[in-house]
């Protein structure tokens, strides 16, 4: 089991992942359009940490929770989110 720290180390990893193919590709996977992932999800997503964040992504936007994590960009991010 992780400790707290490696959870917080891991979300913020996943929020910060870069997409590496597609029409996305070099996007953060928090700024992904809902619809690519819930496509995505139905399609079925990739192996290995990339579907790993994917669907952890993919939980967070279904159940309205990235607004909460925006803060956790780093500044390295291109695009910048839109809050509501």
């Amino acid at each position: 089991m992780q400790s707290q720290e490696e959870n917080r180390r891991e979300l913020v990893e996943a929020v910060n992942y870069t997409m590496p193919f597609g029409a996305h590709k070099g996007k953060a996977l928090l700024l992904l359009p809902e619809h690519y992932l819930v496509w995505y999800h139905q399609k079925g997503l990739p192996e290995g940490k990339l579907g790993k964040y994917m669907h952890l992504m993919y939980e967070i936007k279904v159940n309205g929770l990235e607004n909460e994590l925006y803060p956790l960009l780093k500044s390295s991010v291109k695009i910048k989110p839109k809050y509501r």
